[in-house]
């Protein structure tokens, strides 16, 4: 009988504890809890909890559960003076102060009490002496406490006291208990043992009274933990249930008296400590916790904050060691059930789908339809989830064959399949693995599943719209390289065009042979040149530059047409330009053609070179029939623009970007009816040589 009296004061006492434990980090943690005492009730239930942990393990006459009790006193005595605060009144009652710190200052006493038993341990007149002190002391805390709880409920407004009944209730539970203690113990000039042990009940209650005040309509008194915290503790319980099992039959093992009995002790720890050890780590046995405390626990199976921020994270994973984006993708969909493996399904060209991805699934044999084109329609037009589980017994229930075959089916591991919509359009199928403890798909299972296939797929659509467009930019990329060499390869076959049909007329004079052989040359150079600038179209004048003078380059260019139009140069200063000469060439090219056919026949084509602060300009001059304001603006350096009927629109485009990779700058002046001035600008050696120094320097300060 004793031995179970003990035991149920031991439980009482870790019960008392735990509660004000929970209740303390509830406070301390919870951003719902509001008012001037929610630190000090959690710091109060703090302390209290310590010295109900003191009793029960160290016992009732350790000096720690007494320093612990000293300490327990003066947080409850915080509490009460900050419950002054609720309604400002610890603000307007001067009184209070004086009185609070009186109790505290008398409470405080008893640490040198405790000192003083310690010193005079063997001297029982002493010991009589100081416990008479102790209990007189704790009869001044516990009326100076009372009187302020009866003063905190009485003196509060009517609104206030709505909130404060079941804080002072608590309060004057405990405080009324240890005045009838103390008042018992000071007149037996001893402990009472039987309401020394009811200490815990006293507290557990207070603690229970207390947590009611805190939640305190219907819908805050549900049990709500979080679901982490929900599992943990369950399973810290079970443990604790198992070792306190353990512990009793061992014991009574023991209690036998039997020569066997430390035998059977042993062999009973034994086995208990390999089955716990075989059952424990089970996937199975967690997966059945979870389902069961979320059956049971929670009002939704699901912790949706927690879902959604898990999903973001596995989807936003990036970087090298990341996995691909559709295995990703499975894996979201895969730990929302707790299944171990998955698929993901994509259309194929040809219809139906195959598969796209594996998630921790490598020995699935899936034919190269996995879906055929009917059962892809069906997913798409009724946006079911498939519980396979359901279709295995035979109860199709107007689902057709084609969404479910056959190969899945017969493999046992196949669980459940989510299609994945993005505007009402498969991108495609999820199939899961059955978890470690499977369970019928319900509403809320279906629910989720379907708001994270449609996140999921437009994650999906966006990585194929985004593949597509980089097809795009690479077919545009090629699409433009390919209409820079036929506009060069055009200007060559004018040439050699104009060639031809002078040799007709003048094939019998020696000079005009001697220049045709000199511009077939050329043109052979040029398209060699053009076959070797073909791979560096991209970079735009990626050549290593060199210096040279820019006057011998524009006397070039004006042999280059002395045969078939006037081309002159009217000015010439000396400028030498560190640049791309063929690029550059190639640029000046285009411009002067393009001048030479809006000009007339008679109309000369002027090219000018000067210097102007720190750069040599060039001015291409024609007087055809000019451009618009509008056209410049907007069409003039577009692509694939020409106010030439039959042209490509990229002669300016292109000079432009060349001479915009060299550092330089082009510019276009024109009026209707009078013709156009083109002026390139370029940096001189000298300024570019300051401009390459100065960015390195910057660079290097960086």
């Amino acid at each position: 009988m004793e031995i179970a009296w003990d035991l149920a004061l031991y439980l009482t006492y870790l019960a008392a504890a735990a509660g004000a434990v929970a209740l303390c980090l509830w406070l301390a943690t919870n951003q719902r809890t509001q008012g001037p005492a929610v630190n000090a009730s959690a710091g109060a239930l703090g302390f209290a909890a310590l010295w109900a942990f003191s009793v029960a393990g160290f016992g009732r006459q350790s000096v720690i559960q007494d320093v612990l009790l000293v300490a327990s006193n003066l947080a409850w005595l915080w509490m009460l003076y900050r419950l002054f605060g609720y309604d400002k009144r610890d603000k307007s009652l001067g009184p209070i102060r004086p009185v609070v710190a009186a109790l505290a200052f008398v409470e405080m006493m008893q640490f040198a009490l405790i000192a003083a038993r310690l010193q005079y341990d063997a001297e029982p007149g002493a010991q009589l002496l100081i416990l008479q002190f102790a209990f007189t002391f704790r009869l001044l805390l516990c009326i100076g406490a009372l009187v302020l709880v009866h003063n905190l409920y009485v003196g509060a407004a009517q609104m206030a006291r709505l909130g404060l009944r079941w804080p002072a209730a608590a309060l004057g539970l405990l405080f009324l208990y240890d005045l009838n203690f103390y008042t018992v113990a000071y007149l037996d000039n001893g402990t009472p043992e039987l309401l020394e042990d009811l200490r815990a009940v006293a507290l557990l209650v207070s603690v229970i009274l207390l947590a009611i005040g805190v939640v305190r309509n219907k819908s805050e008194l549900r049990f709500s933990p979080s679901r982490s915290f929900a599992f943990q503790s369950f399973s810290l319980l079970l443990i604790g249930a198992y070792l306190a099992v353990m512990v009793v039959v061992a014991q009574g093992l023991a209690y036998i008296g039997s020569d066997y009995g430390r035998i059977l002790q042993a062999g009973f720890v034994l086995l208990a400590s390999a089955i716990a050890l075989t059952v424990l780590p089970s996937k199975r046995l967690r997966g059945w916790l979870r389902v069961t405390l979320s059956k049971n626990l929670f009002q939704h199976r699901y912790d949706y904050r927690s879902e959604w921020l898990r999903f973001t994270d596995t989807i936003g994973r990036a970087g090298p060691q990341a996995t691909p984006l559709l295995e990703r993708a499975v894996q979201a969909v895969a730990d929302i059930t707790d299944s171990p493996s998955g698929m993901l399904f994509t259309p194929r060209e040809e219809g139906g789908m195959a598969l796209a991805a594996r998630w921790q699934w490598p020995d699935l044999d899936v034919p190269g339809e996995a879906i055929s084109a009917k059962g892809a329609q069906f997913f798409e037009e009724s946006q079911f989830i498939l519980d396979l589980d359901d279709l295995r017994p035979g109860r199709q229930d107007g689902i057709p064959a084609d969404a479910c075959p056959a190969w899945l089916l017969a493999d046992e591991a196949s669980w459940a399949l989510i299609p994945l919509l993005h505007y009402e359009r498969l991108v495609g199928v999820v199939l899961l693995a059955r978890p470690p403890m499977a369970r019928q798909l319900d509403w809320e299972d279906f629910d989720l599943l379907r708001v994270v296939g449609r996140q999921l797929a437009s994650y999906l659509a966006e990585q194929t719209s985004q593949d597509a467009l980089g097809e795009a930019q690479r077919f545009d990329e090629f699409n433009r390289r390919i209409a820079f060499v036929m506009h060069d390869i055009k200007n060559l076959a004018s040439q050699l065009s104009l060639l031809a049909r002078n040799a007709e007329k003048h094939a019998d004079n020696p000079a005009f042979r001697t220049d045709m052989i000199l511009t077939l040359r050329n043109s052979t150079d040029k398209l060699q040149s053009l076959l070797d600038r073909l791979g560096r179209y991209g970079s735009m004048g990626g050549k290593e530059r060199e210096e040279f003078d820019l006057g011998a380059l524009l006397g070039k260019i004006c042999g280059l047409y002395a045969d078939r139009h006037t081309v002159t140069l009217i000015s010439d200063d000396t400028c030498s330009v560190k640049a791309d000469a063929e690029a550059l060439e190639q640029a000046l090219v285009h411009l002067v053609q393009n001048a030479i056919e809006v000009s007339d026949e008679n109309s000369p084509v002027l090219l000018e070179l000067r210097k102007e602060s720190g750069s040599a300009v060039i001015e291409i001059v024609d007087s055809g029939e000019g451009m618009s304001p509008d056209f410049i603006r907007t069409k003039l350096f577009k692509p694939f623009h020409s106010s030439k009927p039959g042209g490509f629109g990229i002669g300016a485009y292109e000079a432009r970007e060349l001479v915009r990779a060299m550092g330089g700058r082009l510019d276009v002046e024109s009026r209707e009816g009078l013709g156009t001035r083109f002026v390139l600008r370029l940096p001189l050696s000298e300024a570019s040589d300051m401009l390459r120094v100065m960015q390195d320097n910057s660079k290097e300060v960086a």
